[in-house]
């Protein structure tokens, strides 16, 4: 009887654990003052209608997951636990998943994503998940890239205080109430034919420097005070 009643509640937490999240993270958002800064390449690409893929950092995502609607963007989410919380919040913010990682049911979320992306979604992927090394790219992205044909943006969030989670492998934060959010978009990879080899090393050093180089940008828009940036 303790066991029936100890998995029910289990059950129960479970299904209630995204909606909480979910209440919590636009609370937080409501008081956010949320500023964008989209490279010049970013918006020709959105105005003209081209494929576009984001990378962003494990990390970042709780600054992020509310952009996933307004640039139509769909996300992959693991299959754990954790994952099946943020998919659930993804969901309600009104975006489109598709769940597995590079250690469990890639193949399966690549398909996901590539379906999504033939509807007219762009697909974000944290590029260093779904267990690191942090900000180390993996190959996953730029096979995307080359399937859907669209270039790679380095996509950022950066706040002026926050709650990190310290104990976490990817040093995810959450923005603070009233806290001064930048998103950042930077300037494009090369598009990818091809032939090019996903696990191409280069490649990767060339993401991982864009998006080291969007975020230095992020933070020198945060430090300098909210009126003095157009």
């Amino acid at each position: 009887m303790r066991d029936l009643l100890r998995a029910r509640m289990k059950s129960t937490l479970r299904r209630i654990a995204p909606w909480f999240a979910f209440i919590l993270h636009r609370s937080l958002l409501a008081t956010w003052r949320v500023e964008f800064h989209e490279s010049p390449a970013f918006q020709s690409a959105r105005r003209n209608g081209e494929p576009i893929v984001f990378a962003h950092w494990h990390g970042d995502e709780l600054g992020l997951v509310f952009l996933l609607p307004y640039y139509k963007s769909c996300a992959m989410v693991s299959t754990s636990e954790d994952g099946s919380i943020m998919a659930k919040v993804v969901e309600l913010y009104g975006a489109k998943v598709s769940r597995g990682s590079s250690t469990r049911g890639g193949v399966s979320a690549l398909r996901g994503l590539l379906r999504l992306a033939r509807d007219g979604w762009s697909p974000s992927v944290a590029v260093d998940g779904p267990k690191g090394p942090r900000h180390r790219a993996k190959p996953g992205v730029f096979e995307l890239a080359k399937l859907t044909g669209g270039r790679i943006y380095p996509l950022v969030a950066d706040c002026d205080r926050g709650w990190v989670f310290r104990k976490s492998w990817n040093q995810a934060y959450l923005p603070k109430p009233g806290a001064r959010v930048c998103i950042h978009v930077g300037d494009p990879l090369p598009l990818l034919n091809k032939d090019v080899d996903a696990h191409d090393v280069g490649l990767a050093q060339s993401l991982e420097a864009a998006l080291t180089n969007a975020k230095r940008h992020a933070r020198s828009l945060i430090e300098c005070p909210a009126d003095s940036v157009s």
